[in-house]
């Protein structure tokens, strides 16, 4: 017990002994300075030197640009462009998820899996964010008979949209006699015209590639958006020289004629002109 007691006093004493630090001239040994201490003042003053230390460089990293430099920081500048590109990001996949809705549809109208369809991207981007689950699809009667009326008075009048696509220049894709005319009762919504195989095929007028690819009935198939709604379809080509997403020229070649396809009957293109969802003939507009 006293040892430890002893051992204490000693420590105490060893904490609080006065130490003096004097700063001499080397030249002739005057004292120029002169400053007593503890062993325990030396640690008090260590400590608070440290502490603000420390509570300066968090302010300097919390409210000063300096912090950028640090490893580990991130620019501000550097996420708010991240957050731009995020949001711009997300913005194209819409774009692409709506664009392979609107393709989606015109395959099945390629493969012949509807009878006939309405190519608009509004009303197909509409119906693409719709949430069918809380649709009612169901027509009503009046809408039923209005829808009919249509069809069998209306659907294949060209006078209106004739007029309105008279701004369009339109070439012939090919050159040729038609073995197949337009005929909107057979639901033959184009012209087959008779060619040579491997016969250079044009675009009628400039536009996109909008599809680009094989189906089993009609072979090799491209499908051009002229804007406006104007879209033109090149059906049973040998092969494809144009993919999806490619801009052309009118009158650039875009496939090589052919008779590929099961409902193919022998070489010839098929063409179809569709305006705002609704077939046309192309010999109004084109001489082949």
């Amino acid at each position: 017990m006293r040892r430890k007691n002893s051992e204490k006093k000693k420590f105490k004493k060893k904490l609080l002994h006065k130490y003096r630090l004097v700063v001499l001239n080397e030249d002739t040994f005057e004292e120029r300075l002169a400053v007593k201490l503890t062993r325990l003042n030396v640690f008090v003053i260590s400590f608070l030197v440290a502490v603000f230390l420390v509570a300066i460089t968090s302010v300097i990293i919390a409210f000063t640009p300096l912090r950028e430099y640090i490893p580990g920081y991130s620019s501000t500048s550097l996420q708010k462009q991240a957050m731009t590109l995020d949001f711009k990001t997300d913005s194209l996949l819409n774009v692409i998820n709506r664009n392979d809705v609107y393709i989606n549809s015109v395959k099945s109208v390629l493969r012949g899996e509807v009878s006939a369809v309405e190519i608009n991207k509004d009303s197909i981007y509409k119906a693409a964010q719709s949430d069918a689950a809380i649709l009612d699809l169901k027509p009503s009667q009046a809408d039923s008979i209005l829808r009919e009326k249509i069809n069998n008075e209306d659907k294949y009048n060209l006078f209106d949209t004739a007029t309105s696509i008279t701004n369009f220049v339109f070439f012939p894709p090919v050159n040729g006699s038609l073995s197949a005319v337009f005929d909107p009762n057979e639901t033959h919504f184009a012209v087959d015209i008779i060619v040579p195989k491997n016969t250079p095929v044009k675009a009628t007028a400039d536009g996109r590639v909008i599809f680009s690819s094989w189906t089993s009935d009609t072979g090799y198939v491209i499908i051009i958006d002229h804007g406006d709604e104007l879209i033109s379809v090149y059906k049973h080509n040998s092969s494809l020289t144009k993919t999806q997403g490619d801009f052309v020229k009118s009158r650039e070649v875009i496939a090589v004629s052919g008779a590929s396809g099961e409902l193919s009957t022998g070489p010839h293109l098929h063409f179809e002109l569709w305006y705002n969802g609704t077939p046309l003939n192309p010999s109004t507009f084109i001489d082949f």
